[in-house]
Order: C-alpha cells, then structure tokens, then sequence
C-alpha cells in the first residue's frame, strides 16, 4: 500500500534530500515550500505523514500549520514530525503545545528519520 508524504521546507536542497531518502520505500510524495501551500496540500491531498519546517516565507509557519491541522476534525490525525534547525527546548515545547507528533532538529539522519516514518506508517 503506498503511503503519502507531504515535504514541506523553503530550501530546496533539504526537500531533495527528503525526496531521496524516501525514494526507495513504497511512498507517493508531494512538496509544498510555505505554510499556505502546506496547508492547501494537507486539507486537499491528505498525506499519512507531514514532515514540517518551522521557519518558512509568508503569513504561516510550521507551528501554525500544525496548530490549523490538529484542530481540524476532518484532518486531525496527521501525523506531523516537525523537523526543524529550532532546538531550544523552548521550540520544542511550542512544537508540542501546536500538536507536533515528533519534534527532530536539523541536521538529522536520513536512516533514523526513514526508520521513524516507517515504524509510524
């Protein structure tokens, strides 16, 4: 059964490596570059997994994304692993107060990010 994905980050290259580290499993993916689209993309395609940068151009960040999302019934149960340069412990606590299922800061690994994903999926 094929999973989806929603890559949502303002740099390009960390969309890539994404892109490549889950190019080997059974995933359809999709990517988004801002808050807006990532929400557009969550309500419309409805992903099994959101992997969600903090800090992104325009009117919403990941935090708020991940608030929006996880106070929709309709899409509530997302899951979200924010992954983020933010690792205060201070980010942390606001990624858990918006809902983020996962909180991982960058830079991360590639295998252990793939090994969550799927121990999740």
């Amino acid at each position: 059964m094929t999973r989806k994905i929603l890559l949502v980050d303002d740099n390009s290259e960390v969309r890539n490596l994404l892109r490549l580290t889950f190019s080997f499993g059974d995933y359809e993916m999709r990517e988004a570059s801002n808050g807006a689209d990532a929400l557009s993309a969550i309500t419309e395609w409805r992903p099994d997994i959101v992997l969600l940068d903090i800090m992104m151009p325009g009117e919403r960040n990941g935090l708020d994304v991940c608030r929006e999302v996880k106070q929709n019934p309709d899409i509530k149960h997302t899951f979200i692993i924010i992954l983020t340069a933010c690792g205060q412990e201070q980010d942390m606590h606001r990624g858990a107060d918006a809902g983020a299922d996962v909180y991982l800061v960058k830079p991360f690994s590639p295998q252990a990010l793939s090994d969550l994903v799927a121990h999740h999926i």
